[in-house]
């Protein structure tokens, strides 16, 4: 019991760790994967190490985000877990005076090796977004934003515009992806 409290908190604190992306703390972001770690997010699929290059020419750019991470909800078998962990992905274009709010599920693989948990694969699932406007109303090309599900249709838009765009379909609440994402990673976590 005693250790599994131990790892809860452990990858609490692996969860909460987003924040040096927000943050462009570069090095101590890499320490969250493991050397062959893998994200897919909207804007950017595969390894780890090369998301962190990635992230890191985007905050370069007029575009700036914030992760609010909720607690996470860990289901273990023996060194291996699957994490799923609110967030709210707030961004702006600083140009284009737009911005967005996202809620989305980051649907984690994590694994604890040589005494310590990090991430093997980071996925997302989109709940709901909205457009905000923080200098007032500006307007925006619907037909660009119809192009993605409206789940996280503001967040592409915004993503799109600043030169980072969406290349394919994710995960939305209650989808087909979202089902196949969590049946791959229950066979991954009783494998």
């Amino acid at each position: 019991m005693k250790n599994r409290l131990e790892d809860r908190l452990q990858i609490t604190d692996l969860m909460n760790g987003w924040i040096h992306r927000d943050l462009s703390e570069w090095d101590a972001l890499r320490s969250l994967f493991h050397p062959d770690g893998t994200i897919e997010v909207t804007w950017f699929e595969g390894l780890f190490s090369d998301f962190v290059n990635a992230s890191a020419r985007m905050g370069a750019s007029d575009l700036r985000t914030k992760h609010l991470m909720g607690s996470p909800i860990v289901t273990f078998n023996g060194n291996r877990a699957i994490v799923e962990t609110n967030a709210i992905i707030i961004a702006e274009n600083v140009k284009l005076n737009l911005g967005c709010n996202n809620h989305n599920r980051f649907y984690d693989l994590v694994e604890k090796r040589d005494g310590i948990w990090k991430l093997v694969h980071r996925q997302s699932v989109y709940d709901m977004g909205t457009f905000s406007f923080p200098m007032g109303l500006t307007e925006i090309d619907t037909s660009v934003a119809e192009k993605y599900p409206r789940e996280y249709a503001a967040l592409a838009y915004l993503l799109e515009k600043s030169g980072f765009p969406v290349k394919r379909v994710f995960a939305t609440r209650g989808s087909e992806l979202e089902r196949n994402m969590k049946a791959e990673g229950q066979t991954w976590l009783n494998a």
